[in-house]
């Protein structure tokens, strides 16, 4: 069973407060309050995820709410696991994964996406960028002929 890391309800508590800022900086929002319990059971505890099955509903509704406002899918379009790559050099997914995406919890697809942040080494983490930076030097922007010669 996936798992949600304290991250992503910090995430989330910051996302309603300010979708709901306190009118006078004591009161909270409702979806505030309810993440703020788990996280601070989770701080309580020493614990750096929480498992998505014993999330309360309340809770679990106002994540839902934050996790919809993310990016879905990892993806970039470069996938080198239909090339045969057991992990993609585009995303940093898996092939299991990139197959298996549809399917995946919400919590499933968050603990993908700090996975693959943490490991940094996919094209989508910058690599891709540094490529197109470096293909603007070959190609500068300042060439005004693009038309053939005749």
């Amino acid at each position: 069973m996936a798992a949600i890391h304290i991250t992503d309800i910090e995430a989330a508590i910051n996302f309603w407060r300010e979708k709901k800022p306190s009118p006078d900086g004591i009161t909270l929002a409702p979806e505030i309050r309810d993440l703020a319990e788990v996280y601070a059971l989770m701080v309580y505890h020493h614990e750096d995820y929480v498992d998505e099955v014993g999330f309360p509903k309340d809770a679990w509704a106002a994540w839902l709410a934050w996790y919809e406002t993310t990016p879905d899918t990892p993806c970039i379009a470069i996938c080198s696991t239909s090339q045969g790559d057991d992990e993609c050099k585009g995303c940093g997914r898996t092939f299991g994964e990139v197959q298996h995406w549809p399917a995946m919890t919400p919590a499933g697809k968050r603990e993908t996406w700090r996975r693959i942040t943490m490991e940094d080494t996919a094209w989508r983490f910058n690599k891709y960028a540094e490529r197109a930076r470096e293909a603007e030097q070959v190609w500068p922007d300042d060439v005004t002929d693009t038309k053939p010669p005749g």
